[in-house]
């Protein structure tokens, strides 16, 4: 019994051992394995890093402090005029803005930034302050109208935001990239709500050509961003160092925390920032405030004219907004803030597929009359021709051209022939040809030659 029990024993270590040591290297394995994907996704953030470097021009650094480029003074002028197409500002509102303002105390701010339902860190302290007090004193005017504009806007951010699972707050991020512009251009060459650097955009898939940004078109650009605020987020596991780095690039944030000693925190990197960068996390928890607390501040939103429920539709066709404006009679300002995409005015069509964004009262319209939108003027809009043959010289005409588009040189008379009609041919006057060949009356024959100076 013994014997047997010993067997028993020596055969239960035996496969106990086993099992361990089968443990032992699944554990290891999965070891390996975890730190291949680790490998593999460091490898995929570095050539992100990499691509997004390469592809974007460096953005320069100044001496100054620099504003979000929404706020920036060279902008005002065009602002204003892409806020006068889309905002109505009625004589007679139930709220109306203070002119000027008034300012809390640094309790306040704190306090009500706390209360902000929000996952990203919105924290306070004099650079802070100063990027809100810019926003709810200073720029009061700027702030009523994105608030106005956001109506738009907001809900488009919000839903890109949300399926992705990303914070909502972003929605913000436009505010301090474009102040709400889509059309808005940066002295780096940004372009679009959410100001994409062409070759970013390119990684991004947004498109461009001589009629066509992509960047510009509220949809696509948001979409990109989305996936672009992601991959970031995949890298930093901070949402303050994703802005700074959407901001500046990813190389910039890198080198500023090895600059700090390996810190991944934006306030301990801030002194290694670029210097643009360095006003753009507070710039943006300053949007953050004003967009929530305007109200406190005595700040109304301006009312807008872009109708709010709008749709797309697919076009093929090559058409121009004139067209559809004047077809459908629709502002074509309006047309054009909902279509920024589209530099020209001109839908390419040539059989690729285009979005067309109309007020929602208008698809019906559109697709009803589609046929003689298209047609509509169609030579006087769509002056690309396929297919044109070289003029040819006249059998009659023997010289070249000369000054202001008259012709110089000899013409011989043909049967039918006029002076005032060889005029009009050579874009000269009757006097001119008269006083050319000394003549004293309007008569001429056939295979007479005249003078063309």
């Amino acid at each position: 019994m013994l014997k047997h029990f010993s067997a028993f024993l020596i055969a239960a270590l035996f496969a106990t051992s086993m099992m361990a040591q089968e443990a032992e290297n699944e554990a290891s394995a999965t070891e390996e394995e975890s730190a291949q994907e680790e490998e593999n996704q460091e490898q995929a953030d570095l050539a992100l890093m990499d691509s997004i470097e390469n592809a974007n021009a460096k953005i320069p650094e100044k001496e100054n402090f620099d504003l979000p480029v929404g706020f920036d003074n060279e902008m005002d002028s065009l602002l204003n005029d892409y806020y006068q197409s889309v905002i109505i500002t009625p004589k007679k509102r139930k709220c109306v803005s203070d002119s000027i303002g008034e300012g809390c105390s640094d309790e306040v701010y704190i306090a009500r930034l706390q209360k902000i339902p929000a996952i990203m860190e919105l924290t306070y302290n004099p650079i802070v302050k100063k990027h809100i007090e810019l926003y709810v004193l200073k720029r009061r005017k700027q702030v009523e109208n994105m608030l106005g504009i956001g109506e738009y806007y907001f809900p488009i951010f919000e839903q890109a935001l949300d399926a992705a699972g990303l914070p909502i707050e972003l929605k913000y991020l436009p505010v301090i990239e474009s102040a709400l512009n889509p059309s808005a251009f940066s002295r780096a060459g940004a372009s679009g709500l959410w100001q994409f650097m062409y070759g970013t955009g390119k990684i991004y898939g947004l498109d461009g050509n001589s009629l066509i940004d992509d960047r510009r078109d509220p949809i696509k650009a948001t979409n990109a961003a989305v996936r672009f605020l992601r991959d970031l987020y995949k890298i930093y596991g901070d949402w303050s160092l994703v802005i700074a780095a959407y901001n500046c690039g990813p190389g910039n944030v890198n080198k500023a925390i090895k600059r700090a000693g390996g810190k991944k925190d934006y306030w301990a990197i801030y002194p290694y920032l670029p210097m643009e960068t360095r006003g753009y996390v507070p710039a943006f928890i300053a949007a953050t405030y004003a967009m929530t607390y305007y109200k406190e501040h005595n700040i109304c939103p301006a009312k807008m004219q872009m109708p709010v429920l709008c749709d797309t539709i697919k076009v093929k066709e090559r058409v121009h907004l004139e067209q559809i404006s004047q077809v459908l009679n629709i502002d074509v300002k309006l047309l054009r803030s909902l279509n920024p995409q589209y530099r020209k005015d001109i839908i390419p069509g040539n059989g690729e597929t285009y979005t067309l964004c109309l007020p929602q009262r208008s698809i019906g319209g559109f697709i009803d009359q589609k046929d003689s939108i298209i047609a509509f003027k169609a030579d006087s809009f769509n002056l690309n021709r396929a297919v044109v043959l070289p003029a040819q010289a006249d059998p009659y005409f023997r010289g070249g051209g000369g000054k202001g588009g008259a012709v110089k040189g000899i013409y011989v008379v043909k049967k039918g022939d006029s002076l005032s009609s060889i005029a009009k041919k050579r874009k000269v006057t009757v006097a001119q040809i008269k006083k050319w060949n000394n003549l004293k009356s309007d008569k001429i024959k056939a295979g007479q030659k005249l003078k063309i100076k």
